[in-house]
């Protein structure tokens, strides 16, 4: 792999199982834990941009085809807005079992090259490999590259998380939380701890 695009070495197995929030995005908090802050799908970074309003939630099953699972934990995905609207309510492979480090890999030169079938059909779902997403991924390689030579601060910034990181054991899912066991291993108590390492 090739840093900052690393996906997961393995498929994506949630950690966390609130339940009962009347509005998906009452989730928010949950999901931006359990995905590390980055699209589950182009892996781009909350510490990326400037701006609040840049990462949505995406519902994999569109909320048009399964109202009733609109505010499903287990149906809702950590997305940029681009990923989002790009899929909009199109049905796709899931990223959590598509999307990691034996089924994708990212070059340096910004392209995504798919090693399974249904990680190929993602990637031309969602246009991964259009041209100013290539150069977009090209040159943050490049950054974080550069970075990592000569600036460990720098390098910190760009794959760090954020100062923000939600504390989960505060939260009350009104209908529970069944993997209370995941409150544990979230990033805030890991770094309360002294666990979390300070790149991401």
């Amino acid at each position: 792999m090739t840093a900052p695009y690393n996906y997961p070495a393995m498929p994506h197995e949630r950690r966390h199982g609130p339940a009962g929030y009347g509005h998906y995005e009452s989730y928010r908090p949950w999901l931006r834990d359990e995905f590390s802050f980055r699209c589950v799908f182009c892996l781009a970074r909350e510490n990326w941009g400037p701006f609040h309003g840049q990462f949505a939630i995406d519902h994999f099953v569109p909320a048009m085809n399964q109202p009733d699972a609109s505010a499903e934990y287990e149906n809702l995905l950590y997305c940029c807005v681009t990923c989002n609207g790009v899929k909009g309510s199109r049905s796709v492979p899931d990223p959590l079992s598509t999307l990691w480090e034996q089924s994708v890999r990212v070059d340096a030169d910004g392209i995504l090259h798919a090693e399974t079938t249904d990680a190929a059909h993602l990637i031309e779902l969602l246009d991964l490999n259009q041209p100013r997403k290539v150069e977009f991924r090209s040159t943050w390689i490049a950054v974080v590259s550069l970075s990592q030579r000569h600036d460990a601060e720098l390098r910190r910034r760009l794959m760090g998380y954020p100062d923000d990181l939600p504390d989960l054991s505060r939260l009350r899912p009104p209908a529970g939380n069944s993997r209370p066991e995941g409150i544990a291993e979230s990033h805030d108590a890991r770094r309360a701890r002294g666990e979390l390492s300070a790149i991401c």
